[in-house]
């Protein structure tokens, strides 16, 4: 066999080897990344339940309701028997028993009994367990899907190479071999190092951008992976803790108004902490739920609304409210965009609501509203403190002042919530330093019509 044919053969098998290899890696860290994704979200309904059982289930159907999981909630009683509380889409037909109960108590795990399924469980008293289940069918469709797509790859790469090793030997071998360790690399996680240039044939150039798009497309879809698990890590966590300070609260006064020996005034102040501190969470869970309507907003924009009327309404209600405040308006009448009513109220009434809690009395207070070529700008401006940095987009959870307490600067969701509305209704929010002294919010909308 001749040499130019060996080298041939050699680099054919080298090629499908490194584009199965890189594509084995790419399938692998995907489906691991989906299996955290959802035994992360069976970690956050079972985390719901701990710590008051009367009312885990009830936290963990708010859970699953309130995040869309799309997970099944099976009951199990002392004698085996299963009552179904949700249904995913795949829902858990084969019911539970008590043993998989036991064996999933301590962590999310898969059993040979309920094939398909990732499972946890939790006790939530009177000797019964809560089972929370994910179907794993879609992510193992979807890895079948990414191998015959590695496969087909893989063959198409090989198929490349044994015509460009015929075409192109003795001048392109040194780069193909360094092509073919560089690739090597990548495929072992290591890719620091930059891709070897190429002085031969144009198919070799077009193979070394091929590689290098190939690593491209690799990374960045790792990294939005990655990104999209920690958002969605960080965001549960964050909520987790935001809810967790008032029951804690609530848990310690609880135990407080259990003690006969405190006087009436104590118990009284206790009555009182405990109420405000479920007004907290009850505007919290509200919140929340209001972010998460905000963002399916672009399903619901069949809706014209009269924007100047409802701009012109709400600043004549501030202005009644509070007629110590100094209040200028410059709106243009008849303008009108797409969207919901409800939603763009709660964005304005959220704007008057900033300017009541984060500036003085005294303050003053603008607000125009006009037409500029195919947008609507609203903008509010006050003449407090200001932010102390501007053309951020507010985060959840995430307060701007971070002097400001839970107690009086709110839950981190009131600007993030605006963001969400806007950016729902298809428009954008910008904050910016006010000619007033403080804070401008420019809301953009496209206008109707």
């Amino acid at each position: 066999m001749k040499i130019a044919t060996r080298l041939t053969i050699l680099l054919i098998v080298l090629t499908s080897l490194v584009a199965f290899s890189v594509g084995w890696f790419a399938v692998e860290a995907s489906t691991r990344s989906q299996y955290t994704v959802l035994n992360d979200k069976i970690n956050v309904v079972i985390r719901s339940g701990h710590g008051d059982s009367t009312a885990a289930l009830s936290d963990a159907l708010n859970v699953v309701q309130a995040n869309t999981y799309d997970l099944t909630l099976d009951v199990v009683d002392p004698s085996g028997g299963v009552v179904q509380v949700n249904s995913g889409f795949v829902p858990l037909r084969k019911k539970p028993t008590l043993a998989d109960v036991k064996a999933s108590l301590k962590f999310v795990t898969s059993l040979p009994t309920l094939p398909g399924f990732r499972i946890r469980s939790v006790f939530i008293g009177g000797g019964d367990y809560l089972v929370v289940a994910g179907s794993t069918s879609q992510i193992t469709a979807q890895g079948q899907h990414l191998i015959r797509e590695v496969a087909l790859t893989g063959l198409l790469v090989a198929l490349v190479m044994m015509l460009l090793a015929r075409l192109v030997m003795r001048k392109d071998l040194s780069t193909m071999e360094r092509l073919i360790a560089y690739a090597s690399d990548v495929a072992n996680g290591d890719d620091q190092g930059q891709i070897p240039p190429s002085v031969g044939s144009r198919d070799v150039r077009e193979l070394q951008a091929a590689l290098a798009t190939m690593v491209v497309a690799l990374h960045q879809r790792i990294a939005i992976e990655t990104r999209s698990v920690e958002a969605m890590q960080q965001f549960v966590g964050d909520a987790s803790h935001e809810l967790r300070t008032p029951l804690t609260v609530i848990k310690g006064y609880n135990e407080l108004l259990t003690n006969p020996s405190i006087n009436e005034e104590q118990r009284t102040r206790a009555v009182e902490r405990v109420r405000r501190e479920i007004d907290r969470m009850d505007s919290l869970v509200a919140d929340l739920l209001l972010s998460a309507e905000a963002r399916e907003a672009p399903h619901h924009l069949d809706q014209r609304v009269a924007l100047s009327t409802l701009v012109s309404a709400r600043t004549d209600e501030f202005v009644s409210d509070h007629p110590e405040r100094a209040v200028t308006r410059d709106i243009d009448g008849g303008l009108a965009i797409r969207g919901r009513e409800d939603l763009i109220d709660r964005l304005i009434t959220n704007s008057f609501s900033n300017v009541i809690r984060h500036t003085s009395k005294e303050s003053a207070v603008r607000v125009r509203l006009h037409r500029d070529g195919l947008n609507v700008l609203l903008v509010i401006e006050d003449g407090g403190t200001g932010l102390p940095e501007y053309g951020v987009r507010p985060q959840r959870f995430r307060r701007f002042d971070a002097s400001r307490s839970r107690e009086t600067g709110g839950s981190g969701l009131g600007m993030s919530i605006m963001a969400d509305i806007v950016e729902g209704l298809g428009g954008s929010m910008t904050t910016s330093k006010s000619s007033l002294g403080g804070l401008a919010l420019t809301f953009t909308f496209a206008v109707e019509g």
